[in-house]
């Protein structure tokens, strides 16, 4: 029911917007507003987002949850796309979207009214990890990155290369 007045009003908001602006400054002032606005739009929300994605990739070096650098670069997507769309209002509430303060009150608001059943890291489903499960916490140094490849029996070396313990035959 709430996007369907949002829907509904935005639109009409918009629309007396122009009339009562264009009325006051004319057209080519009022066209321009909205051009401008497009324009340093695109730019706040690039650099905005940047940041945003530093503070992203920052939360998965550090294995910290990532739910407040995605949720500023959900609202930053946001902002860009009210930006965008031609009008006064959208403009406006694009805008206060780019201000950190204005996104961190939104983040704390939503982060009262959402409750999180249950939350995993590092497991995969059908692991037979269950949810009672204790789970090692891990840093960057007990993480090993290799390649391995798998020597089946028929492809074994005649000799052994000394790296394996092999009983000699008689």
């Amino acid at each position: 029911m709430y996007l369907f007045i949002a829907f509904l009003m935005v639109p009409i908001i918009e629309i007396a917007l122009f009339i009562q602006i264009g009325g006051a400054i004319g057209l080519w002032p009022t066209l321009a507003i909205v051009v401008l606005t497009a324009v340093l739009g695109t730019w706040l929300v690039r650099t905005q987002g940047r940041l945003a994605l530093g503070q992203l990739q920052n939360s998965f070096s550090t294995l910290n949850d990532p739910t407040e650098p995605l949720a500023h670069g959900a609202m930053i997507l946001v902002a860009g796309a009210l930006l965008l769309t031609p009008g006064f209002f959208t403009d406006a509430v694009g805008c206060a979207l780019l201000m950190p303060p204005v996104r961190m009150a939104f983040f704390h608001y939503l982060r009262n009214k959402v409750k999180v059943a249950q939350f995993r890291m590092g497991t995969r489903p059908g692991s037979g990890q269950g949810p009672n499960t204790v789970h090692p916490t891990y840093s960057r140094d007990d993480i090993i990155d290799a390649d391995f490849e798998e020597v089946k029996a028929d492809n074994e070396p005649s000799k052994p290369s000394g790296w394996v313990d092999r009983p000699k035959r008689h």
